[in-house]
């Protein structure tokens, strides 16, 4: 017998557009695992972010379109109330793992006014974290090979050779062990740190055992020349190996909910955080071709694929039109789990749950989005 709430899985890519997955006709990249997650649930054409990734967090995090609560990039107000907050107190297990960046972003003299002033990750509102860029710009280090993870208030030392969102996943699987059994729900964020900028090898790629990432060589500098190197050095042909590897890391944790007897019990949405970096051009429906456009407030900067799966509620194989964007997240899974707006709390989104049961719901005419670069 299934659990009165769902768990929630909210799982976020980052800088991959809609063109990129199988499943949208992409045919650049194979993407099985993703695709076969819209063969079996929920896909949605028309699904929009903001085209950059502080933005886009921000706004799914809390609900709100960002002209209410946007500070700068790489930077959540630290008063900020986000669904860690919200389902912690209503009694679920909440667990983040995957990329933070919302504390600090610029290094020393330049803007000092943003630093040290976002939200701590202590302060998010989750049991448990597992995060990449927790601090300062210039303590972040690399995110993939020999990854810098700050875990529930220390960093490891036991990530070398080791890749990111392997760790991200290993823990989240180990967080769902220990609370499955529990009473009560868990929501889960795994905001990936895949496929961003600097494309780097991936375990799978043959560059990998020789690989020296160069953004842990550049820690502890202190201006954006400096910091922004290793994104300069990246390598786009890169770019698919990263696209694949993520599918698969993805594909890790969707076999051990099915394993485990979770998946009708789990709401499990997948969206991606804005659109591909512009230096990728990717291959769609055999004729066209489509580069990325992050930054931009067109198709190609706000467009990103959107899949939800829970066998048993989310009709398999349903594609839909329907426009949804970056704030009607959290209204959706607070109806989904049948919980209330606090009082006082504003929320711009609307919920698209009664179209995950195959409902009409009340469906969008337009969609608005904010952004100061």
């Amino acid at each position: 017998m299934g659990k009165k709430q769902p768990n929630i899985i909210l799982i976020m890519s980052d800088d991959l557009g809609y063109e990129v997955l199988g499943a949208n006709g992409g045919i650049s990249y194979k993407t099985p695992y993703l695709d076969e997650m819209a063969a079996t649930g929920m896909r949605f054409e028309n699904g929009h972010v903001m085209p950059l990734c502080t933005p886009t967090r921000v706004s799914v995090m809390t609900g709100k379109y960002n002209f209410r609560n946007y500070i700068g990039f790489g930077i959540m107000s630290p008063d900020e109330v986000t669904f860690g907050h919200l389902f912690s107190e209503a009694g679920y297990n909440t667990c983040i793992s995957g990329k933070w960046q919302l504390y600090s972003y610029n290094p020393p003299g330049e803007w000092p006014e943003y630093r040290s002033n976002g939200q701590r990750i202590e302060d998010a509102g989750f049991d448990e974290f597992c995060v990449w860029h927790a601090h300062h710009t210039e303590e972040k280090g690399s995110r993939y090979k020999d990854p810098i993870i700050y875990e529930n208030g220390k960093y490891r030392d036991d990530t070398e050779g080791k890749y990111g969102d392997n760790i991200f996943c290993d823990y989240i699987i180990d967080f769902i062990d220990r609370k499955k059994d529990e009473d009560n729900p868990f929501l889960v964020y795994w905001p990936m740190v895949a496929t961003h900028k600097p494309h780097e090898p991936t375990p799978d790629s043959p560059e990998w055992d020789d690989f020296d990432p160069p953004s842990n060589r550049y820690r502890g500098l202190n201006t954006w020349e400096e910091i922004e190197r290793d994104q300069s050095e990246d390598d786009p042909r890169f770019y698919r190996d990263m696209v694949e590897y993520h599918d698969k890391v993805i594909g890790r944790l969707l076999d051990y909910l099915s394993k485990q007897g979770l998946s009708e019990d789990t709401l499990v949405i997948y969206l991606g955080d804005n659109g591909t970096p512009d230096d990728v051009c990717s291959m769609v429906h055999q004729h066209n071709e489509i580069c990325g456009g992050k930054g931009k407030t067109n198709d190609r900067g706000t467009h990103v694929p959107l899949i939800v799966s829970m066998p048993g509620t989310v009709p398999a194989g349903t594609v839909t039109a329907d426009m949804i964007e970056t704030t009607d997240f959290l209204p959706t899974i607070l109806e989904a789990s049948g919980l209330e707006v606090p009082e006082g709390y504003v929320i711009d989104g609307r919920s698209f749950y009664p179209q995950l049961t195959g409902g009409k719901g009340n469906r969008r005419d337009w969609m608005f989005f904010h952004f100061e670069p």
